[in-house]
């Protein structure tokens, strides 16, 4: 396996040294992602091999994990998934632990796809974050703000969804883009250089709210085969 390294021209992304560091930092002079790097103990492939090869998403809860018949190994990276949605909880967050075998892609994307394998950012109306980790099978990606630009904001794509919507460039039309997502989309630039978040590493990311100080965190879930194993991720 590849060590996993941050980009470190890429800044960003802030390191934190603990939970708490990671929870108390704000997002701040530009920095809109903060990554808690952790080499994680404990065989997680065993437990998604004993979880079964459920299609799509299956969200797992504690009894579920604990009733898995593993190894020493597999207790020791149950006991991680446990600690960590603790540690969310006691947060006041609400997390949930996904093993996923696929996600739905759109059905009639039309000139912009809002499925979790596009570029995006998360948005909400009022001040949070994203936390999330990936602890088995392809890891999430990030992509650079300075080397993405939003999908509405191409002339084609923009023409294309006037079209669509069936009237002018106004309020109106922006209002449409915001209802079905279309401007939380992202197109990497030619050069662009998206990055892995990696195992086991604990993320905080920005997210587009009224107000924010930072730019929102870019990221999609990983294009991923038929071959690949399973992933498991924790999201809030």
């Amino acid at each position: 396996m590849t060590p996993f390294t941050l980009p470190s021209d890429y800044t960003r992304i802030q390191r934190v040294k603990s939970f708490q560091e990671l929870v108390t930092t704000p997002f701040a002079g530009g920095v809109n992602a903060l990554c808690w790097q952790r080499t994680l103990p404990g065989d997680f492939s065993e437990v998604v091999d004993q979880l079964g090869g459920s299609e799509g998403i299956t969200t797992l809860d504690d009894s579920c994990l604990l009733a898995l018949p593993v190894s020493a190994a597999g207790r020791a990276a149950i006991a991680i998934l446990l600690a960590d949605q603790r540690l969310l909880r006691e947060h006041d967050l609400d997390p949930a632990l996904n093993c996923i075998n696929g996600y739905p892609r759109d059905q009639n994307p039309g000139p912009v796809f809002t499925d979790v394998f596009s570029f995006h950012a998360d948005s909400a109306p009022v001040e949070a974050d994203t936390w999330l980790c990936t602890y088995h099978g392809p890891a999430s990606e990030g992509l650079r703000n300075d080397e993405a630009q939003r999908r509405v904001d191409l002339p084609e794509t923009r023409a294309e969804l006037l079209k669509r919507f069936g009237g002018e460039d106004n309020a109106a039309f922006r209002e449409y883009l915001n209802e079905n997502c279309y401007d939380l989309h992202y197109a990497p630039s030619p050069q662009a250089r998206p990055f892995s978040f990696g195992l086991g590493n604990l993320w905080r990311i920005a997210v587009d709210y009224p107000g924010s100080p930072v730019p929102p965190c870019i990221h999609r879930a990983p294009a991923t085969r038929p071959d690949q194993p399973p992933r498991l991720l924790l999201i809030s």
